[in-house]
């Protein structure tokens, strides 16, 4: 009995005084203490155990496993300590929603300081099946937990449940993922905005830019539409890469960059919120995230590479091989670095060399949605199809789109338009010859074959223009 006495007594003190060390790294919060341990965790098990998502499911939506204990997430605005476990929600359910769920889903189920529950947001549709019968989709995902209409044949972790409500989907959330067309954005955060936890943060996955209505200048979503539209407290990083949707989904290995900086003046979280986040997403075997600060080179490149994919269709509809296509990534890449740079500021060099930059550029050059419908533009202007004769440009994209892509939207259309008239109302056409030609092709009726006229790269003297319209540019933001 003695020795028992003993050695509870060496727990207690043991247990103590890893208490205290933590407290002088942490604070002294409860809620921040229970955190340090589940993310070393993460380190030591999490990436080598992989859970069984259908067993998460056990009498109700959401699962009945260890994580899944419905923890109370509430806490003081003044004391904005982090909540027991995350709460996830994701905020659209297309085909790149669905796609990052299947990944986001299984996290959860095994990350100790996870919820296992994850909502994703559906905005409700009707979908006929094969049987001929109409049925809901969130039901449908719910049930066979598939997204037919968007992502059929994967199987989605059961763990991820659909809510039609937004508010009901994000209410108590510590972390949102935006998935969906920025367009709608501006209707839905006000919704949303007081429901959601306090210490609520976000990451999109969003690729496409703002851009001030009178000035013309661009702007971040992630910062002037997400971030400002959920108040002050918030904060939005983005989760940019080479990300083919259906190829994540079936367990391609790819990479992705995460840019954040949360909590980047309080030095005594020491980057573990980053680092949470880093994980929700990540997946050592199959989708390797790496951690960036550089939100608006990421992103910014994120919107750009759409457009230059808009003029590797144009090169794929000609005919032309790779030696041409491998032109235009090369002039593409630096056109967007010289955006990036003219536009906004601390871009760092090495964000073009992430997963978010060149290997984003070429996977969407060779296989994306715009890089395909630009394709077909090209196809049917060069066979002078007589269905297209006369027809608005604005008017074969939206018709391609919807032949094509079921249901998804372009985003290069929309944005090469934007930027367009940004690099015109600063009267800097010149410096970008490539995004240039690809707009007049698009919607001016520039001729197909006129794409290899601007893959060049601007000279010397340009390159001194573009220091001098840089700091007169600066002056109007």
């Amino acid at each position: 009995k003695g020795t028992n006495s003993f050695s509870s007594g060496l727990v207690l003190f043991l247990l103590f005084s890893v208490i205290f060390d933590l407290s002088g790294i942490y604070g002294s919060s409860p809620d921040t203490l229970v955190l340090a341990a589940p993310v070393a965790a993460a380190h030591s098990i999490g990436a080598t155990q992989e859970p069984d998502s259908s067993s998460a499911v056990a009498g109700e939506p959401g699962g009945n496993n260890e994580n899944n204990d419905n923890s109370d997430c509430s806490a003081s605005s003044t004391e904005m300590t982090i909540p027991m476990k995350e709460k996830v929600c994701i905020v659209g359910s297309g085909n790149w929603g669905s796609a990052i769920a299947t990944l986001v889903g299984k996290n959860c189920h095994r990350l100790p300081f996870a919820e296992s529950r994850v909502n994703m947001w559906v905005f409700e549709e009707t979908v006929t099946l094969e049987n001929g019968t109409k049925e809901k989709l969130s039901k449908i995902i719910n049930t066979q937990h598939e997204n037919i209409k968007y992502l059929p044949g994967v199987k989605l972790p059961e763990n991820v449940v659909t809510v039609t409500d937004l508010a009901e989907a994000c209410a108590g959330a510590t972390l949102l993922i935006f998935v969906l067309p920025h367009q709608f954005l501006n209707g839905l955060l006000p919704k949303i905005r007081n429901i959601i936890h306090p210490t609520c943060r976000g990451v999109s996955l969003i690729k496409g830019l703002d851009f001030h209505p009178e000035t013309k200048m661009p702007m971040l979503i992630s910062q002037k539409t997400i971030a400002e539209g959920l108040g002050s407290n918030f904060s939005c990083g983005v989760l940019m890469g080479a990300n083919v949707a259906n190829e994540v989904a079936r367990g391609d290995m790819c990479e992705s960059t995460l840019a954040c900086r949360f909590d980047e003046d309080d030095t005594s979280v020491d980057d573990d919120i980053n680092e949470r986040t880093r994980l929700i997403f990540d997946s050592p075997k199959t989708f390797r995230v790496q951690r960036i600060s550089d939100v608006a080179g990421a992103e910014v490149c994120g919107a750009l590479k759409n457009v230059i994919a808009l003029g590797a269709g144009f090169v794929d509809g000609l005919g032309l091989g790779g030696n041409t296509k491998a032109a235009l990534l090369r002039v593409g890449l630096r056109e967007m670095a010289t955006f990036c740079k003219m536009f906004f500021d601390n871009v760092q060099e090495d964000t073009f060399t992430q997963s978010c930059c060149m290997a984003d550029l070429i996977t969407t050059c060779y296989g994306g949605r715009n890089r395909k419908c630009a394709e077909a533009f090209a196809r049917e202007s060069i066979d002078g199809a007589s269905s297209v004769k006369g027809m608005d440009c604005n008017e074969r994209w939206e018709r391609i789109e919807k032949e094509l892509l079921n249901g998804q939207k372009l985003q290069g259309t929309h944005t090469a338009r934007e930027v367009h008239a940004v690099l015109k109302a600063q009267n800097i056409q010149h410096l970008f010859p490539l995004m240039s030609k690809i707009h007049s092709i698009a919607f001016l009726g520039d001729p197909v074959e006129s794409i290899t006229d601007g893959i060049v790269i601007v000279g010397s003297k340009g390159v001194d223009e573009t220091v001098l319209d840089k700091s007169t540019i600066r002056s109007k933001l």
